[in-house]
C-alpha cells in the first residue's frame, strides 16, 4: 500500500497497539487479496475520460471493513477519518487525499451485489484456503449455502434436538447426563463457533438490506471474512508469513 507522509504518522509519545489495530494486521497478512482483485477486476470500472476510479483493492478493503466491523456506507466514511488503524489498512493519507465518500462505497457494493460477486469471493477464499491445507470436510471451514429452514427449532414431536441437558439446585445432572452434553457440546461448537464470528464478532446478528440479492451477497461475504478469521493461527505458521 502507499506509504503515509509525516503528517499522518502519529506524533504521541506514548502509544498501543490497540485490538483493532491487530486484528487488521492479521487480516492484512490471512486474506488473497490479489487473488479478490483479481476476480472483480474484469467488471470494475476502467479509468475513461471522467473521473479516474479509487483503485480496486482500496475499494475491497473498505467493503471489508464495513463487514468486519457493520457498517453502513456512510458509517465507514466517517471511521476512516476517526481512526488511523483503518486508514492505515486501506491507504489513506489525508495528508495528500480525503476518503473515498459514503456514494463510491454504495456503489461498489451494488456492483458486487449485481455481479453475485459475494459467492465468487466465497469460492475464491475456500480455494486457497484448501492449498494452504485446509478442508471442508473437517468443518474447518465455513459453508454459506442459503436453505429453507423451519421457524422452529422443535421436531415432530415438539421437542428440541441435541440440546444439552440442564441441571436444577434440587436436582443435578447425572453422571451419564454429563457425559452426554460433553459429547454433544463437543459436536455443537464446530458450528456454533463460526455463528459466533459472524453474529457476535462481525455483528450480522440481522439483516441490514432489504430482498435476498443484497443479504444474500452479504452473508457470502461474512462467510468469506470468518473462515480466513478462523484459520489465521494456521496461516500465520505459513513459511514467510504471507498468504497472499
Amino acid at each position: 500500500m502507499k506509504q503515509t507522509t509525516l503528517s499522518a504518522s502519529s506524533l504521541d509519545r506514548y502509544s498501543k497497539t490497540t485490538r483493532r489495530a491487530a486484528f487488521l494486521a492479521e487480516m492484512e497478512r490471512v486474506v488473497p487479496w490479489a487473488a479478490l482483485c483479481a476476480l472483480i477486476a474484469p467488471v470494475y470500472p476502467k479509468a475513461g475520460n471522467g473521473r479516474p476510479p479509487v483503485g480496486l483493492e482500496r475499494m475491497l478493503r473498505i467493503y471489508f471493513l464495513q463487514n468486519w466491523f457493520n457498517l453502513s456506507d456512510p458509517a465507514v466514511e466517517e471511521a476512516l477519518y476517526d481512526s488511523l488503524s483503518m486508514r492505515e489498512f486501506v491507504g489513506i493519507d489525508l495528508g495528500r487525499e480525503g476518503a473515498p465518500d459514503e456514494t463510491t462505497v454504495c456503489k461498489f457494493r451494488h456492483l458486487l451485489e449485481q455481479h453475485e460477486m459475494g459467492q465468487r469471493l466465497f469460492e475464491e477464499v475456500g480455494r486457497h484456503l484448501q492449498t494452504k491445507g485446509m478442508k471442508v470436510s473437517t468443518g474447518t471451514i465455513v459453508d454459506a449455502t442459503i436453505i429453507n429452514a423451519p421457524s422452529s427449532t422443535k421436531n415432530q414431536r415438539k421437542a428440541r434436538d441435541f440440546t444439552n441437558q440442564k441441571g436444577f439446585r434440587n436436582k443435578g445432572l447425572t453422571e451419564r447426563e454429563r457425559e452426554k452434553n460433553s459429547r454433544k457440546s463437543s459436536v455443537r461448537a464446530k458450528v456454533e463457533h463460526a455463528f459466533l464470528i459472524i453474529k457476535r464478532i462481525f455483528g450480522f446478528a440481522k439483516v441490514s438490506y432489504r430482498g435476498m440479492l443484497k443479504n444474500g451477497n452479504r452473508l457470502f461475504v461474512v462467510a468469506t471474512l470468518a473462515n480466513p478469521f478462523m484459520a489465521r493461527r494456521h496461516l500465520l505458521r505459513l513459511p514467510q508469513g504471507r498468504c497472499v
